[in-house]
C-alpha cells in the first residue's frame, strides 16, 4: 500500500467506522492524539492499536505533545504532572549539571508514560528561544533564555525520550520564540536580520540537527521570505533548515489547521510538501478537512521516504534499564515535590 505523507488525528476516544475505512484508503504515515482522544491508559491502548490496524502498519508512527506545564494531552488522575521546560532551567545555579541531569530525567519518565500506551514519538523539545515582548505561546515551554542554554536542556531531553524508546520531534524550525503573534489564531511576522536570527534563533537547532524529527514554524521571517511562513517557503526549507542549521532528518509541518496558514486544505498541504516538508500534520480530526488535506498529498517517497525510514529506525527496540519508582524519587527531590501528581 502507498503511504500518504501525512500525520492525522481523529476525532474522539474510539475510532468511528468512517475513521476506519478513510485511514484504510488513505494510509497515513502516522497519527497524532489530543486531550480529545484520551480517557484512561486501557483506551488509549486500544485506540492506539486500533490506528495502526487502520493502515494494516504496526510500526507506523503515533505522536502526542506531551510537553509538561500547560502542554501536556495525558495528565491526572491516570497520568502524572510535569513541568513545563522553563523550570529545567531554574533549577540551582550551584549545581550547573543538575538541569541536564533532570531533564533527561524528566523525558525518560515521559517516554515510559508513553510506551506503555504504544506512542512512540513525543512532540518536545522546544528549542525556541524567547525574546523580551515575545508572545506568551512559547513563554515558559522554553527552557533557556539563551541559545545555548535551550540547547544543552532540549539535547538532554531527546536522549532522555530515545533511551525510552520514543522519537523526539524538536520544535519549531527554524525558532518561533521571536513571534509577536501566537500562529494558532495569527501569522507572525519576524523582522530581525538574517545576521541576528542565526546567532539566536537557528542556533539551538543547529546544535541537535542530528534529531531524528522536526516541526517547522508557521512565522514569515522577512530576511529570508517575506512572503511565506517557514512551513510552506521553499527559501526557508533549502537555505535555512536544510542549510544552514543542516537538518537532515524527518520534517513534518506544524497543524496545518492553524489560522497562520492561509488558503484551502489542500493547498496548504500542496505548499507545505513543494516547499519541501517530508510529511503534513493536520491534528483535529475533521473529517472534511482531513479528506482535503489527503487531496493535497502525495505518496511519501524519495529522499522523504528515506528519513522516514531513518526516522522510525532510531526508535530503541530495547529500552535502556529504568526503575521508574526510583527515578520519580530522585525528580520529585529535584522539584521539592511540586510537580509530584
Amino acid at each position: 500500500m502507498v503511504t500518504s505523507a501525512s500525520i492525522l488525528g481523529c476525532s474522539g476516544k474510539v475510532l468511528s467506522r468512517e475513521e476506519k475505512a478513510f485511514f484504510g484508503d488513505v494510509a497515513p504515515w502516522g497519527f497524532i492524539l489530543f486531550a480529545r482522544n484520551i480517557e484512561s491508559p486501557d483506551q488509549v491502548r486500544r485506540l492506539v492499536d486500533d490506528l495502526r490496524a487502520s493502515v494494516d502498519r504496526p510500526d507506523a508512527p503515533v505522536l502526542i505533545d506531551q510537553e509538561g506545564g500547560r502542554v501536556q494531552r495525558l495528565g491526572p488522575p491516570h497520568w502524572r504532572r510535569y513541568p513545563p521546560g522553563r523550570a529545567y532551567g531554574e533549577l540551582p545555579a550551584s549545581a550547573p549539571l543538575l538541569g541536564r541531569e533532570i531533564a533527561r530525567l524528566g523525558a525518560r519518565l515521559l517516554a515510559h508514560d508513553l510506551a506503555a500506551l504504544g506512542i512512540n514519538v513525543d512532540c518536545l523539545p522546544v528549542l525556541d528561544v524567547p525574546v523580551e515582548g515575545a508572545h506568551a505561546v512559547i513563554g515558559d515551554r522554553a527552557y533557556a533564555r539563551t541559545p545555548e542554554g535551550v540547547a544543552v536542556l532540549g539535547r538532554a531531553a531527546c536522549e532522555g525520550l530515545i533511551a525510552g524508546g520514543v522519537l523526539p520531534v524538536i520544535k519549531h524550525i527554524p525558532g518561533h520564540g521571536r513571534a509577536m503573534a501566537d500562529s494558532h489564531l495569527d501569522l507572525p511576522v519576524v523582522d530581525a536580520a538574517y545576521e541576528e536570527l542565526e546567532a539566536r534563533d537557528f542556533a539551538p537547532f543547529k546544535m541537535l540537527s542530528d534529531m531524528p524529527m522536526a516541526m517547522t514554524a508557521h512565522v514569515v521571517y522577512a530576511a529570508i521570505d517575506p512572503r511565506r511562513p517557514a512551513t510552506t517557503s521553499r527559501a526557508v526549507m533549502r537555505d535555512v533548515i536544510r542549510g544552514a542549521i543542516g537538518f537532515d532528518g524527518l520534517l513534518m509541518s506544524d497543524d496545518l489547521s492553524m489560522k497562520a496558514l492561509g488558503g484551502g486544505f489542500a493547498d496548504r498541504a500542496r505548499a507545505a510538501l513543494a516547499a519541501g516538508c517530508d510529511v503534513v500534520l493536520h491534528c483535529n480530526g475533521d473529517m472534511a478537512e482531513m479528506k482535503a488535506v489527503v487531496s493535497g498529498t502525495k505518496a511519501l517517497s524519495g529522499q522523504a521516504l528515506r528519513r522516514a525510514k531513518a526516522a522510525l529506525g532510531r526508535i530503541a527496540r530495547t529500552p535502556e534499564p529504568f526503575d521508574a519508582r526510583e527515578a520519580r524519587a530522585r525528580f520529585d527531590a529535584a522539584f521539592e515535590g511540586r510537580w509530584a501528581a
